[in-house]
């Protein structure tokens, strides 16, 4: 199971069985209602006493889905914030020329597909709904690379992992700007007032945990009722969490040859280990190892796990169910009045608009001096890579869900996200098997 679970293409398998099980819980007479019925079960918190003088509902209005969407996900975002502060400190963003080809290419990846969804919905009911095949799952598209990755470069592996993080940073900003509702500014105001307390305490140096989590509950209730996603929440207290360590080298080292002196002479034959004092010295080095580590990178390793194993396969389960009433469902090439042509957009954004973006604005890029070519990479490799960049699984269907309100577009534009997804890993991962045997020859 360990085993498993550290490698990079088991998150996207888990997620792709998720997929199916929801599809099968939505769609199945015996369960259908039931899997409905669950996510609209109320999970609010009540508070009434007798006569109604206290009558106290928090979160009002959160149901199973919301809790999933507008809860978990926030550990979701959270974890995403992490990343990509980390990649910008000190990854594959952290320079000019590491940052600039895998940011242009993310916003080329980001312009091409809101252009071929709007083309084809502008004016219709699903026009809102641009922002859908804008994002790429990371999840999926490196799994793929990493069973393929005797094929292609390291630098094209790299360069897709750092483009889904600008990709998301990008995402996060699409739903922050244009996916909220009606702003309460005194919820709102009172959260970023928070935060800027929360940033004059790291400043003055605090690493402690509890005083950095607890506060992100709160923010995350403020911003629940502000109107802004609660999910950015997630994001903008990831970036006011310390990267640095508490401890120093230096004092890592003094402790240690300190309370290596407990530990002389443990090889005496019936010496019992550990002793009292060798256990307070144990504690003291687990602690001084724990707080060596910056709070950032403790996290995003804690968390890990949770996210790609728990919580985006709940995510799944809850979002990919689709009820399938008639075959007619599959006919995403088809407009109606009543959902325009979301499903032609959101499929062609993801299988043309984002790998055709992401292309051309590497293209333009490099021929212009702007940045380089990664190491040992071909424009065909490039491309293959690029057509992976058009599974745009999870984010798409959260962005889905904010999008729309009628339940018809929701489920078409789920539909053609799975479809989009899947035409999309086929294609690169045909394109890096039928190019990847052949060394770099087109520059």
């Amino acid at each position: 199971m360990e085993a498993f679970m550290r490698a990079p293409w088991a998150g996207g398998v888990v997620l792709l069985t998720c997929v199916v099980i929801a599809m099968f819980l939505a769609n199945l007479p015996a369960t259908a209602h039931y899997y409905h019925y669950l996510l609209g079960t109320d999970l609010s918190l009540l508070v009434h006493t007798p006569g109604g003088a206290i009558d106290w509902v928090f979160p009002r209005g959160m149901t199973v889905e919301k809790f999933i969407n507008d809860g978990l996900m926030v550990v979701f975002f959270f974890s995403v914030g992490l990343e990509i502060k980390r990649e910008v400190v000190r990854g594959a963003l952290s320079t000019w020329r590491q940052a600039i080809l895998p940011v242009v290419a993310a916003a080329g990846g980001m312009i091409a597909p809101a252009l071929i969804f709007t083309l084809f919905n502008h004016g219709t009911p699903a026009a809102a709904g641009w922002g859908i095949p804008t994002a790429t799952d990371i999840a999926f598209a490196v799994g793929i690379l990493s069973m393929l990755e005797n094929r292609i470069p390291v630098s094209l592996k790299i360069f897709l992992m750092a483009l889904a993080v600008a990709d998301d940073l990008g995402a996060i900003l699409v739903i922050a700007l244009f996916y909220g509702g009606e702003v309460n500014l005194g919820c709102l105001m009172l959260a970023l007032l928070i935060m800027v307390g929360i940033y004059a305490m790291k400043s003055l140096g605090e690493k402690r945990m509890i005083f950095y989590l607890v506060p992100a509950v709160v923010v995350w209730s403020l911003f629940y009722y502000s109107g802004v996603h609660s999910t950015i929440s997630g994001v903008a207290m990831a970036m006011l969490i310390p990267m640095e360590p508490r401890y120093s080298r230096e004092y890592f080292v003094q402790k240690m040859r300190a309370l290596k002196g407990c530990f002389d002479g443990i090889a005496t034959a019936g010496a019992d280990f550990p002793d009292e004092e060798q256990r307070a010295c144990l504690r003291r080095i687990r602690a001084l190892a724990t707080e060596s580590v910056g709070m950032s990178d403790r996290l995003e390793h804690a968390l890990a796990p949770y996210v790609t194993f728990l919580i985006m396969p709940i995510f799944a389960l809850a979002n990919a169910g689709v009820g399938i009433e008639s075959a007619a469902y599959f006919d995403i090439f088809h407009p109606s009045a009543e959902t325009g042509a979301v499903g032609m957009g959101v499929c062609f954004g993801l299988l043309v608009g984002k790998p055709l973006g992401i292309f051309l604005a590497s293209w333009i890029a490099v021929r212009s001096g702007l940045a380089v070519m990664p190491e040992g990479a071909s424009w065909r490799m490039l491309l293959a890579v690029a057509c992976l960049g058009g599974i745009g699984f999870t984010m798409a269907l959260f962005v889905d869900s904010l999008a729309f309100t009628d339940a018809a577009l929701i489920d078409r534009g789920k539909i053609a996200i799975l479809m989009g997804s899947t035409a999309a890993a086929l294609l690169g991962s045909l394109l890096i098997l039928l190019f990847g045997k052949k060394k770099n020859s087109i520059r």
